[in-house]
């Protein structure tokens, strides 16, 4: 054992790997996991999904060879079996949340965000109404909003900045919490003259963990919005409500299910692959009684029909709450699935697994605190709360944040994931689909949020610093299955490629201050960084051609990544998927106006024009990376030629325009943010990529020990230098 784990193990060894129970977290990688080692693999995005058991699946694929599952709808015998093994998932269920049968109902969905959905449809909404949720919440809740709104309900969020509990309602003591509301939203412009009704119905809704930040919020929020909501919301027209409330429990539920035994939850929605990785598109909504008798529902469906006329107005509905409200057949294959997933769970427990992943979070923020440039400025930003009275005692299994340079500007997230992937680690960036938590810990104000957006960023696009400030951020999380070798290796990389070392710094700035010299006979070999080749790809993914000038235009070198292939479905096709389109080479004679492209493939040489009049195939507009793109397609022998080349069908596309969203208001988006006005190709990252010989020359040797036969040629541009730079290939 190496002298860094003895030392984490000397803080933590008590809570990390299981230490009491059935298995170490050894043991679990070895028999359940093998696979993240065999392929090298640092799975870090668990609260995104988190990874099914080896063991299970087992389980799951004996289970269903050796039994015969039906339509519970029918009346065999088979049916009625699995109209049992539903019933008994449905226990697990509640049993998980520790909630009683009589009081509480388990209704399957499509996932948490159904289940969500289904609170937001079902609503006794009126114009006395309010929805109430917490700047921290998923889009799946806030989604919610425009069922409330749109019955002419009041919507608005709060803050929560503090509760102080000396042993919550229940016990006696008074509990206080500060909520700091936002405005008021009202879509009607209608406003109420008298105070809303004492008997209107109003729902709060919070996570139980911040899928960003990772706070875990008190349930004990729920007993104080029921029992003192005249104290804690003093001043609101909706102090007096009748109010109900909802956990998104989607990604807490993991590792801290909520305790219904002891706070006073009518709604909590839950997704299984988020707790065992298997099945997806499942999820269930956890209902106390009298919440669901005021749900109303419009649709009904098979299943949910005690009967119904098809030629006159008349249905009466089943009485079941359950049924009442899960239409059509439900994933009875998947349902029965979950049993295997609990198995595992409750073998290790919840309690468990949290002390394990807090261990490793808390381990990983204080190496990314500790981290300081050769300035002594710091490396990295945690987004976290830090008033702790609102946390569970334990820490949540996330850590989101952002890096900086020595010069106090920042690092692009996506620039971290791109290479936290080509290291083999697997993370998410972005604001994980929770808005206000995004804006509130990076600061955005809305000017901010709406400038950003109309400069072209939209969710999930490559725009990570406007205006130089980070849009989003990067989001590390574990799972019950997560190691210690496992945040060492992020906590390794994000050292190695993010951090300045003085035996960095002296050639970072020789390339500020050296002037970049074309490769001859004659350049300086004194010269920090010298350009020796470029290379140019006319159509992306395929191969390119190399020369020692070439022109440039608006979109950087001319002509490069001017084409692509589009298959029949409408994916732009790259090399990662299609490898064939290696063996695609192009060259462009400028002289002659001619593109040339060769395959093994194809017997004769494929000469297309570069005039844009030459093919009279067409225009269309496509989408891609947030861009709009006018292109050119061309008639069907270029399209066969090409299909043959890469087997499969598809099309040419040339570049016509470029059009960022930022466009379609230019006036208003004028000196907003960076390139708003940029041109482009259907480049994924830039006008220009540049690359060293060394990076080059040490991406083949590792191919070459990996038994690969084959050879990168760099994009755009090659260097010879003297220091390491980083590679993103297009």
């Amino acid at each position: 054992m190496d002298a860094d784990k003895a030392e984490f193990l000397k803080e933590f060894g008590s809570e990390y790997g299981y230490p009491n129970g059935p298995k170490s977290i050894d043991e679990i990688r070895a028999t359940e996991f093998n696979r993240l080692d065999q392929k090298g693999i640092v799975y870090l995005d668990h609260a995104g999904a988190t990874l099914y058991s080896e063991l299970q699946m087992e389980a799951i694929f004996k289970d269903f060879s050796s039994n015969i599952y039906a339509n519970p709808h029918s009346q065999s015998d088979s049916s009625s079996a699995t109209s049992d093994i539903i019933r008994e998932v449905r226990q697990q269920v509640l049993d998980y949340c520790n909630a009683s049968a009589k009081e509480y109902k388990c209704i399957f969905t499509s996932g948490a965000t159904a289940a969500l959905k289904l609170v937001g449809e079902a609503f006794p909404w009126s114009s006395e109404s309010c929805f109430m949720y917490t700047m921290e919440n998923h889009n799946s809740v806030l989604g919610i909003r425009e069922y409330a709104l749109s019955k002419g309900a009041a919507a608005f969020a709060v803050d929560v900045e503090d509760i102080v509990n000396g042993g919550g309602v229940s016990g006696g003591q008074e509990a206080r919490v500060k909520l700091s509301p936002h405005a008021i939203q009202r879509r009607n412009e209608e406003i109420l003259e008298e105070e809303p009704n004492r008997n209107a119905y109003n729902l709060f809704a919070f996570p139980s963990e911040c899928n960003f930040s990772g706070l875990r919020f008190s349930l004990d929020l729920a007993n104080l919005i029921k029992e003192n909501s005249e104290r804690i919301l003093e001043g609101s027209p909706f102090c007096k409500g009748r109010w109900i409330v909802l956990v998104d429990a989607a990604k807490g539920c993991s590792t801290c299910p909520p305790d219904l035994s002891k706070y006073a939850v009518d709604f909590v929605a839950i997704s299984f692959y988020k707790l065992f990785g298997y099945p997806t598109g499942l999820g269930a909504l956890v209902v106390q009684n009298d919440a669901a008798r005021l749900m109303t529902k419009t649709y009904f469906s098979g299943g949910t029909v005690a009967a119904s006329f098809a030629d006159i107005d008349f249905v009466r509905r089943r009485e079941g709450i359950e049924e009442l409200f899960e239409d059509g057949t439900i994933s009875f294959l998947s349902i029965a699935s979950i049993r295997h997933g609990f198995k595992i769970i409750n073998s290790l427990t919840p309690s468990m697994m949290s002390r394990h992943t807090a261990a490793l979070t808390i381990y990983v923020k204080k190496m990314l605190l500790g981290l300081r440039h050769e300035n002594e400025a710091n490396v990295c930003i945690i987004y976290e709360s830090h008033t702790s009275k609102l946390v569970c005692h334990e820490s949540g299994s996330i850590v989101s944040f952002n890096l900086k340079r020595p010069d106090g500007s920042w690092f692009g997230y996506s620039e971290v994931e791109k290479l936290a992937s080509l290291s083999g680690i697997q993370l998410r960036t972005g604001c994980f689909c929770n808005p206000g938590a995004c804006a509130k810990y990076l600061g955005l104000s809305h000017m901010d949020l709406l400038s950003n957006l109309e400069g072209g960023h939209v969710c999930w696009d490559d725009n990570d610093i406007i205006q130089g400030k980070p849009t989003g951020a990067v989001r590390v999380s574990f799972g019950y299955m997560s190691t210690y070798e496992d945040a060492k290796k992020f906590i390794d990389f994000i050292t190695s490629s993010f951090v300045s070392m003085p035996n960095k710094s002296e050639n970072r700035n020789t390339l500020r201050t050296k002037s970049i010299l074309l490769s001859n006979e004659g350049h300086e070999r004194n010269a920090g960084y010298y350009l020796k080749s470029i290379t140019v790809y006319p159509i992306k993914s395929c191969t390119g051609f190399s020369v020692e000038s070439w022109p440039l235009s608006s979109a950087g070198l001319q002509h490069d990544r001017e084409w692509l292939l589009k298959s029949v479905t409408g994916e732009i096709l790259t090399q990662k998927k299609v490898p064939d389109m290696c063996s695609v080479s192009t060259y462009i004679d400028l002289n002659k106006g001619i593109m040339f492209v060769e395959s093994p493939r194809c017997r004769a040489k494929l000469e297309i024009n570069l005039k844009t009049d030459s093919y009279p195939g067409g225009m269309e507009e496509i989408e891609l990376r947030a861009q709009r793109y006018e292109v050119q397609y061309y008639e069907n022998d270029v399209d066969l030629w090409f299909s043959h080349a890469v087997g499969l069908p598809c099309s040419l596309l040339r570049c016509s325009s470029s059009q960022n969203y930022s466009s379609l208001n230019k006036d208003r988006s004028r000196n907003l943010c960076r390139d708003v006005e940029c041109t482009l190709n259907f480049a994924n990252e830039a006008q220009f990529l540049l690359i060293s010989e060394e990076s080059v020359s040490d991406l083949n040797n590792r191919l070459s020990l990996s038994m690969f036969q084959c050879t990168i040629s760099p994009h755009n541009f090659t260097f010879t230098e003297q220091a390491h730079t980083r590679i993103l290939l297009d």
